[in-house]
């Protein structure tokens, strides 16, 4: 296939080349001129006319989105498809989709897992959208993902950026007990090789998985994890996960806590635990750490 790939990043960079590798035509757009292959949006559309035209969107959520597909509405027509392979909200994809819909224009929603090892691993693909629009592009899929699987469509325009967003609420949750299990060993007061517990965790163990071998892999390069500042964002996906999970009542207390000690990591001194200090000196008349000066 022929396909306009927006956004060359991390991630849109290393998929466009796992295309190219597989036989596809890549044509790429960034707004860095030293990696985009075209000088806009309108030359990319034209660089793909002859036939039913396909572009792949791989910038960031939001405003970002909004403005490309925008854009790209413009310069579409009938029977094209774009796709928007970023983490964007569920319901701003639906709303994507009717948009393009009244133009005639076909509108995929692509959940993508693999960060950058998906060049060479391939890339976790969960994709919403109506199936004459997912058919056309299945090639492209097909060369994207794993050779043993990978692929799911499932459901109409939003499925798939839903499933997304609770794919990377348990990548919170796992993510978050991986660390809490090895500061424990690391805290151990009996001689206890923390490093060498979890190399072993990743053959045999229930525990083993990908996201464990990159855990070794980042205390194998830095044993003490000292040029890692202990500060994690969050890039939206974990709070839309919650948020979903009060609008339906469903319970999500290790998704819910590993998006809060994500906050937490960004305190150096926390008001929260301020007051409690204060509060037992208050009714207790415990003792209080004095704040430093300056």
């Amino acid at each position: 296939m022929k396909i306009g790939m927006v956004g060359l990043g991390r991630m849109g960079g290393n998929m466009a080349e796992r295309l190219r590798r597989a036989g596809h035509e890549v044509v790429g757009y960034d707004r860095d001129a030293d990696v985009s292959q075209v000088a806009s949006l309108a030359d990319l559309a034209e660089a793909l006319d002859g036939g039913r035209r396909a572009v792949w969107v791989m910038v960031p959520a939001g405003q970002a989105t909004d403005a490309v597909v925008d854009e790209l509405a413009a310069l579409l027509g009938a029977g094209d498809v774009v796709v928007d392979g970023g983490n964007a909200w569920y319901r701003d994809s639906m709303r994507r989709g009717a948009a393009l819909e009244a133009r005639e224009i076909g509108f995929v929603d692509a959940g993508v897992s693999g960060g950058v090892w998906g060049l060479t691993e391939g890339y976790c693909l969960m994709v919403g959208g109506a199936d004459a629009h997912v058919r056309a592009l299945q090639p492209v899929f097909d060369a994207l993902v794993p050779a043993d699987g990978g692929f799911a469509h499932v459901g109409p325009v939003g499925t798939g950026h839903f499933a997304k967003m609770v794919h990377n609420g348990i990548e919170y949750a796992l993510m978050q007990a991986y660390a809490e299990g090895y500061e424990l060993l690391a805290a151990a007061d009996v001689e206890v090789d923390a490093h060498a517990a979890v190399r072993a965790w990743r053959h045999g163990s229930v525990v083993r998985s990908w996201l464990l071998d990159l855990v070794v892999g980042a205390l194998d390069d830095d044993p003490e994890l000292a040029t890692v500042r202990g500060y994690a964002e969050d890039s939206g996906e974990g709070r839309w996960t919650v948020q979903e999970a009060v609008r339906l009542a469903v319970p999500v207390p290790a998704i819910s806590a590993s998006l809060y000690a994500r906050f937490a990591s960004r305190q150096d001194e926390s008001p929260a635990m301020k007051v409690i200090a204060a509060l037992r000196r208050e009714f207790g008349g415990h003792a209080v750490k004095e704040a430093d000066e300056g």
